[in-house]
């Protein structure tokens, strides 16, 4: 009898695949890339012949504005993003909120509260109206039939859970109140998770594949709060956020992001289902160090470049370090992206394109 020889032929995945695929801590047929942990749209940071040549394995929906929202941002469109007003979305949401970091004096909308009761009076915004959620199942569609991965980030003041609760109460009353006032901290917190938890179901609804959790607990060389204090106050109310979504897609995958130093939390966000961390910042945390600890169960999503690699390192340097990453963090479980914001000024279109090949070419 003639001997058959059977081969494995590799079939490629589309970016969906790709994605979920690492998100579990499988190996992809290449590594998938995106800009970032949320929306970044390619038309606002390249040349429009640069946009339509180059792609990400993963997109982001986010809540549609109201018209109070785009009329707020039209107020910040004529300023150079690189102002302290920030970006007119930004100027939109802080307004939504009463956060006014320009006033020192009214900075914080919650920190004159003398009372229990006006926490609970103060109103967060309404962001589930029909006219905003209508269409966000129908925009998921239109990127899982470009056989992309769709993920969705929860609207807030900067963060979950810690941030926005400091920008509310402002950072040193917060601080004060999970110390002296601790009942005061968890009726703001419970409040907070209310609010991302019937959004997170909204994203799941509409059929998000990822959902972003985002929460700067962390600075550069240690985290703003301590591990026990992250366990007593947030660990709960996140795992709280990812089961409201999980019961309404069971499948769905989770990233969080905290800018700066958070590993003592790793294997907490682990266990209450955390499937990826972002950015891990190279010059806060060791993304190899991390991998020898959690292996590819826990998915590495950033890595890529220090504060100022994309704005002044050559194209170059950028392919190079995108190489030594997937050299030494290997393509299980990897997702690469630059580890810091990519929507600056002086960011030349170059370094972004760069990038984007090299995750193509090497990964």
């Amino acid at each position: 009898m003639r001997e058959v020889s059977l081969r494995f032929i590799e079939v490629p995945m589309d970016a969906r695949t790709r994605v979920l695929t690492a998100l579990d801590g499988g190996e992809p047929d290449r590594v998938p890339c995106a800009l970032g942990f949320s929306r970044v749209t390619l038309a606002a940071l390249l040349p429009p012949e640069q946009a339509q040549a180059v792609t990400v394995d993963v997109e982001f929906v986010r809540f549609p504005p109201s018209p109070e929202d785009e009329t707020l941002r039209q107020t910040g469109r004529p300023f150079s993003p690189d102002t302290r007003l920030g970006t007119s979305e930004q100027i939109a949401t802080y307004a939504r909120w009463g956060y006014q970091p320009h006033d020192p004096e009214q900075r914080n909308p919650l920190a004159r509260a003398q009372t229990l009761d006006e926490l609970q009076s103060f109103p967060f915004p309404d962001v589930n109206t029909p006219y905003q959620v209508e269409g966000l199942a129908e925009e998921v569609a239109q990127f899982h039939a470009r056989g992309l991965a769709v993920g969705g980030s929860l609207p807030h003041l900067g963060g979950e859970l810690f941030e926005s609760a400091w920008r509310l109460r402002g950072l040193e009353n917060f601080l004060l109140d999970m110390v002296e006032r601790p009942d005061w901290a968890h009726f703001l917190l419970d409040r907070l998770t209310a609010f991302a938890c019937r959004n997170a179901e909204t994203l799941a609804r509409a059929g998000i594949d990822v959902l972003s959790l985002a929460d700067d607990v962390g600075m550069p060389g240690s985290m703003m709060i301590g591990p026990e204090t992250w366990r007593a106050f947030f660990k709960g109310r996140m795992a709280t956020i990812i089961q409201t979504a999980r019961a309404i897609n069971e499948s769905i995958r989770v990233v969080f992001h905290s800018d700066g130093y958070f590993e003592p939390i790793i294997a907490d966000l682990l266990d209450i289902g955390v499937n990826a961390i972002n950015p891990l910042q190279p010059d806060h945390m060791d993304a190899l160090q991390i991998r020898r600890q959690f292996g590819a169960r826990l998915a590495l999503w950033g890595t890529i470049g220090r504060q100022t690699t994309f704005s002044f390192a050559t194209p170059d340097y950028i392919r190079q370090e995108v190489r030594q990453r997937i050299a030494t963090l290997g393509r299980a479980g990897l997702i690469l992206s630059p580890a810091y914001d990519i929507d600056e000024p002086d960011i030349p279109w170059r370094n972004i394109v760069a990038f984007l090949e090299a995750v193509k070419t090497y990964g």
